[in-house]
């Protein structure tokens, strides 16, 4: 039996509200939206059906996973102070590494990225929708901790966890563009950026529309983190890989 989109059944209305930024609807999935040539709705991409205290669990499982600053606890925990003190002031990787512990500095990447895994992969288990608000939450948690004053990392390491977790096959494209830039131009914010823009490019043609757009919006969201960066890359004053300076 089909249904007029005109008169949906109450408890497809209910709950129906327009959601822009994560388009989200899980109609898309179970064979419910209508296809015009075969292809999906995009009005349909662009909402999302999901409960309200399953979406706000889902929002503060993310957060408070993605939140975790791995970066200040295990710098701290070698006794090498706080990092927010030192370089960048950042608490990701990159600011670790400058600490002169390349170890802590890997470990805090593998925890920033698997935080990211995480909260997108268990949130999955409630359907692709509660993934990829979980996914979202990580991500900004990350980059805006509440307990350290919303200041946190740059997020790179946390948009690859997300990648994992929801497309796990992305990220062999990720690592793929991150390592080829990265061989010719020596420049790890430059490889990071243009990953980042190719990512939801591709998750698009691949047909993982929803996904496409939470990166597209994690994607705009790191460049403008990476700001500063831009500018050096633009002023030819960014720091190269290998570089002392």
């Amino acid at each position: 039996m089909t249904e007029d989109r005109g008169t949906s059944p109450s408890f497809l209305t209910s709950h129906h509200v327009p959601v822009v930024i994560l388009g989200l609807d899980p109609r898309i999935y179970s064979g419910e939206c209508e296809c015009i040539n075969g292809g999906t709705d995009v009005s349909d991409i662009f909402t999302w059906q999901l409960g309200g205290l399953p979406t706000l669990a889902a929002l503060a499982f993310g957060y408070l996973l993605g939140s975790i600053p791995f970066g200040l606890i295990l710098t701290r925990m070698a006794g090498l102070g706080d990092v927010r003190q030192i370089g960048s002031g950042n608490i990701g990787a990159t600011n670790v590494l400058r600490t002169g512990n390349k170890k802590l500095a890997a470990a805090t990447l593998l925890l920033d990225a698997l935080k990211g895994t995480a909260a997108a992969a268990i949130a999955s288990r409630w359907g692709l929708d509660a993934g990829i608000a979980a996914g979202l939450a990580a991500f900004l948690g990350h980059l805006f901790p509440v307990w350290l004053g919303f200041k946190g990392g740059k997020g790179v390491a946390t948009y690859v966890g997300v990648l994992l977790g929801l497309v796990p096959v992305m990220v062999a494209v990720f690592a793929v563009v991150w390592i080829g830039l990265a061989y010719l131009t020596r420049y790890s914010s430059l490889s990071a950026l243009v990953a980042t823009a190719v990512s939801p490019v591709v998750l698009w043609f691949t047909e993982n529309e929803k996904v496409a757009l939470l990166f597209a919006i994690l994607t705009v969201i790191t460049w403008w983190k990476h700001r500063a960066n831009i500018g050096r890359l633009l002023g030819g004053t960014e720091s190269r890989i290998g570089s002392k300076g």
